[in-house]
């Protein structure tokens, strides 16, 4: 059963009469809240595309620097954006944002393009990246079939869908617990890194300024290189309904989620300098599956683990999210009704949930991961 604009749900669930816009039930607390942040944010980038950062600045200790400044810069947008979901308590992140303080003209062109392009294009790109993974294993001496590939894509996507109409309990537990498993494997890295700095790895890091590129030109694309890595820093904005507390937990789960990624990114690169010199590094396809070669050996399958977990709870947390402004778009007028309908005992916007779904499913159809990269950046 699904309910439409006729009447709404108060916080805790109820139905009111006298409104006519539905709200869904606040689910969210801070754990929850944090996971979501950190969760979307820690991605396959930090598996797979450090060796790109220290490729525009030259040397490890100047990309350890570009790292800290994308925390820092993703810390500052944060915490304007979390001032901004204080003072308008509704979800939809930019769109409503837009709609409140510019016009309704702009917010349409916002919310037309991210639900058609920009969020389905994401969930496409992390569910194949997800696939490419998992295929992996079963194809260790050849590439991995495309058709499979996108299969197990599709059914990534299909299973997200069908938890987050079930249950925002549901698809958050599920959140909290791909967060920490992610963050179980960084720390295996973390820790890896530590002790081979403790038994004297520490040869690449003595120079560690040398060869710094020093224009603007390398300096800007490795920042857009590393802030390809915190992208998710303003997911808990899109959701700001079915967060408890919002005046207080939305900015206290940004002050604990993004310096908490921040630093773990740090140590995380530190490791792989511990481990890899700055030529093995900028040679390696996967950087973490290589640092696994050479410290973990034959447990090395912990780092693919890991990178498939990171990716499909960063899938988890856009599709979460990226409902969301479908849902708060069409409740706004700017969609088809039928799309700002709940369930309404589940209290789950199912049908901007299935469309997303369904546009997603499309992309995968004819795309691979880079193509849908390149469609997914234009819009931005």
């Amino acid at each position: 059963m699904e309910l439409g604009e006729t009447s709404s749900t108060s916080a805790d669930g109820k139905m009111e009469e006298d409104t006519g816009k539905i709200h869904l039930k606040r689910e969210l607390g801070l754990i929850s809240a944090v996971s979501m942040i950190a969760g979307t944010m820690i991605g396959s980038g930090i598996f797979m595309s450090p060796q790109w950062v220290l490729y525009y600045m030259g040397s490890p200790g100047a990309s350890l620097l570009i790292w800290a400044a994308c925390g820092l810069l993703s810390m500052l947008g944060a915490l304007s954006y979390a001032e901004l979901g204080t003072v308008i308590k509704e979800s939809g992140g930019d769109y409503v944002y837009i709609l409140r303080n510019v016009g309704s003209l702009p917010a349409f062109l916002l919310a037309f393009t991210s639900v058609i392009v920009v969020r389905p294009a994401s969930i496409a790109g992390v569910a194949l990246s997800f696939a490419e993974y998992v295929v992996a294993a079963f194809f260790p001496d050849c590439q991995s079939p495309q058709a499979i590939t996108k299969c197990t894509a599709a059914a990534c996507i299909l299973v997200l869908a069908i938890v987050n109409c079930l249950n925002v309990r549901l698809s958050m537990s599920i959140m909290n617990f791909f967060t920490a498993a992610k963050l179980i494997v960084l720390l295996v890295i973390i820790v890896g890194g530590m002790v081979l700095l403790v038994m004297g790895n520490t040869k690449v890091l003595q120079n560690a300024f040398e060869n710094t590129a020093t224009g603007f030109g390398p300096v800007g694309v490795a920042f857009y290189q590393g802030l390809w890595s915190y992208d998710g820093w303003n997911n808990l904005n899109y959701v700001t309904e079915e967060l408890k507390n919002p005046e207080v937990n939305l900015p206290r789960a940004v002050m604990i989620a993004i310096p908490l990624v921040t630093c773990i990114y740090l140590l995380v690169n530190v490791s792989y300098f511990a481990a890899m010199t700055p030529q093995e590094l900028l040679t390696s396809d996967a950087v973490a599956i290589s640092w696994g070669l050479k410290v973990l050996g034959t447990w090395t399958w912990i780092i693919s683990l890991g990178v498939a977990l990171s990716t499909f709870g960063s899938a988890n947390g856009t599709f979460f999210s990226g409902g969301r402004v479908c849902y708060v778009a069409a409740r706004e007028g700017h969609l088809p009704d039928v799309l700002s309908m709940a369930h309404v005992t589940r209290l789950t916007p199912s049908p901007a949930l299935i469309f997303t779904s369904a546009i997603s499913l499309i992309l995968i159809i004819p795309g691979d991961f880079s193509s849908i990269v390149n469609f997914f950046s234009c819009p931005l």
